[in-house]
This record gives C-alpha cells, sequence and structure tokens, in this order.
C-alpha cells in the first residue's frame, strides 16, 4: 500500500514540475479553453433563461434579438478563446510574432459576426411579425414584408463586404472604377439574370400579386397560387400539387389575372325546354328570377338576368346570369348547385320538361301508299307483255 501511495505521488509531483516549469504556458491554455467553455454554456443558460422571460410578453423585439444573438455571440467566444490560444501557444514555440496578423482576423470576425447577427435579426422579425398578425387576426401583406427582408439583407451583406475590403486596405474607388469600365460586359453577359432581378424590383413595387393569390396568365401556362416572390424567380404551385418556378423577367412580358382579387364569382349558363312548354317559358323565367333575388348566396347588389334569349333547333333556350357573393372555389361550386338543382325544380314543377335534341319522322298512311304502287306494278305488266 505504501509503495501505491508513493507511485501516485512521484507521479503527481512530477506532472506538477512539468507543468510549474518550462511548459507552464500548458496550463494557461487549458484554462483558457476551460474559461471559453465556461463562457459558452454560461451564455446559453443566461440566453435561455431570458427567452423565457421574452416569451411570456408581447412585444417581439426582445425574443427576436435573443434568439438572433445567440449564435453570432457564441462564434465570438470561442473566436476570443481560441485566438487566445493561438497566440501563447505561437508566442511559446514560434521565434516571431503573430499578434500583428491577429488584429485584423479579430477585426473581421466581428464584421461576420455583425452582420450575421442584422441578417439572422430581421428574419426574426419577418417570422415573429407575421406569426403575431396570423394570431390577432390582421391582414398582413407577406410580399411586402419578405421585399423589406431581402432588401435589408443585401444592404447588410454589401456593407459587410465594403467593411472586410476596407479592413483589408483595398480601395472602393477602384472596384467603382472597375465597375464603370467592366459594367457594360457585365451586363451584357447577364442580361438575363438583371432581367429577372429588375422584374422581382417590378412585381414588388407595382405588386400585381402577393404570396397566397391565385394567379394565371392568358400568354402562358401559369396557374396556381404564389408560394415565394423571390429576386429571381417566383414559385407558384399548380392546382396538381407542383411547383412552378417562373424566371421574373416572364412578368415584364405578359399580362398577369389576379384571380383571388376577384369581387365575385360568376354563374352563367344557358337552359332549353321544349317547344311543346313554349307558354310556361314566361312564368318560369319570372319564378327563376325571384329565387336567384331571395337566394342567400347571391349578390342582388350585381346584375341578375333571366331572360328568352334564343329559339334553338330543339328547344327555346333562356339565359341565367347572376354573381355570387363568395369567391372562394368550392364554396362557389356548392352555391351554383344550389341554384341549379332550384331551377329543375321550378321547371319540374311548371309541368315543362328540359330540352334535348330530337328528330321526329313523319310516316305517310299506307292507303295513300297503295295506289301509287298498284299503278307502277300495272305499268310495269304492260312493259313486261309489250
Amino acid at each position: 500500500m505504501y509503495h501505491i501511495y508513493f507511485y501516485l505521488k512521484e507521479i503527481a509531483m512530477f506532472n506538477l514540475n512539468f507543468l510549474l516549469g518550462e511548459n507552464f504556458w500548458l496550463l494557461h491554455c487549458f484554462v483558457l479553453l476551460f474559461l471559453t467553455a465556461g463562457l459558452h454554456f454560461l451564455s446559453r443558460y443566461i440566453l435561455k433563461h431570458l427567452l423565457r422571460k421574452a416569451e411570456q410578453t408581447r412585444i417581439i423585439y426582445d425574443e427576436a434579438l435573443l434568439r438572433a444573438i445567440k449564435a453570432p455571440l457564441i462564434l465570438m467566444i470561442w473566436f476570443t478563446g481560441l485566438s487566445a490560444t493561438s497566440l501563447l501557444v505561437l508566442s511559446h514555440n514560434s521565434p516571431w510574432s503573430i499578434s500583428e496578423y491577429l488584429s485584423p482576423i479579430k477585426k473581421l470576425a466581428i464584421i461576420f459576426s455583425a452582420s450575421w447577427f442584422i441578417v439572422r435579426f430581421i428574419h426574426q422579425i419577418e417570422a415573429f411579425y407575421i406569426r403575431f398578425c396570423a394570431e390577432n387576426c390582421k391582414e398582413v401583406d407577406k410580399t411586402l414584408i419578405r421585399a423589406l427582408t431581402q432588401l435589408i439583407t443585401i444592404i447588410t451583406i454589401i456593407l459587410g463586404v465594403l467593411a472586410v475590403m476596407q479592413l483589408f486596405g483595398l480601395p472602393i474607388s477602384g472596384l467603382l472604377a472597375f465597375g464603370g469600365i467592366g459594367g457594360a460586359a457585365v451586363a451584357f453577359a447577364s442580361r438575363d439574370l438583371l432581367a429577372n432581378l429588375f422584374g422581382g424590383l417590378v412585381v414588388y413595387l407595382d405588386r400585381p400579386f402577393k404570396i397566397g393569390d391565385w394567379i394565371r396568365s392568358p400568354d402562358k401556362q401559369i396557374e396556381g397560387t404564389v408560394e415565394c416572390i423571390g429576386w429571381r424567380v417566383t414559385c407558384i404551385r399548380t392546382f396538381d400539387k407542383r411547383p412552378l418556378y417562373v424566371p421574373n423577367g416572364v412578368f415584364l412580358n405578359i399580362s398577369v389575372e389576379n384571380a383571388s382579387r376577384m369581387l365575385n364569382r360568376r354563374i352563367k349558363t344557358t337552359i332549353g325546354i321544349r317547344y311543346q312548354d313554349a307558354g310556361k317559358i314566361d312564368k318560369i323565367t319570372q319564378q327563376i328570377r325571384q329565387m336567384l333575388l331571395e337566394h342567400p348566396e347571391i349578390d342582388t347588389q350585381q346584375t341578375i338576368i333571366v331572360n328568352f334569349i334564343e329559339f334553338g333547333h330543339s328547344s327555346l333556350n333562356f339565359m341565367v346570369y347572376a354573381f355570387t357573393k363568395t369567391t372562394q372555389w368550392v364554396k362557389f361550386q356548392a352555391v351554383q348547385h344550389d341554384v341549379f338543382i332550384k331551377i329543375i325544380r321550378i321547371i319540374s314543377a311548371n309541368n315543362a320538361e328540359c330540352a334535348f335534341p330530337t328528330q321526329t319522322l313523319f310516316l305517310q298512311n299506307e292507303s295513300a301508299i297503295n295506289p301509287l304502287a298498284q299503278e307502277i306494278e300495272k305499268n310495269s305488266v304492260f312493259d313486261t307483255n309489250g
């Protein structure tokens, strides 16, 4: 037992002498890494506690701020700890100093973390604001919010790139001069991309449609619900649930019909009754018109027409023309179904019938045909005897 104690004591003394001797810097490295890890977990705990408090309030900015700052803050903690550890290691084992190289790298990390934080914060604000409006039944223009978010993101990235160029001593004026000289060549080479970007800008400014709208174009085979409006393409979900990606430049040259902005949906049909029921058509049309005026889903402020319009080949045709209050396609189909069923009942109640194409064949009496047949037979017998 004494030998084991002595052996462990010798190992401990050796390690202590090793760390407190010329390798004392290793202890500093372990301490720095330990402190970095401790700050990491401490910051996560504090942010988690603050986030729990922020979720209990109705202010969206504090929660968005805490969620946005989490990743950039942890990045800066580890970058600071690792850079300090690297500086300690290299300063002990390398004859040359690296502090002058770490300084611009630190500034680069600060610029990157700040830009990353701003972008995350803007996107968090967007998500929280849309959710807040949905929970409070407020109408929100997702297209405008998405455009502002993307615009601020692009501006932040551009400012970050310019700050990095300034940090490394790259002249911004030279970049602008290069852009002036090569701008024409770049614009010619990427004219389709620029057309799409300009088309996206026009969509954002003119706002012919927004996210969630049902649109279609008579010029192209484009029809569906808008899911996303980007700077280059717009994603449309067709009615067979397939994604359709349309370059924004296309919208500069086509007409777009926004069916979601219709005020009413139209019922328009032509119904024919038999010629035998000609005396009942006036009463039938009057009853159908009255039915439409009393129908709760028909907009009586709009045009209602129930008129006899033409003499068909096999029917007397009248037109039914009205507008529903709803614009939802499924509900419109139900309203139209109910209107058609009531029209059929009105026609049946007046002992009339809907017409369909028919042909009438008139046959002569057999007594009128026999004398002619006898005359033909007599002439045939005479010709044979002759």
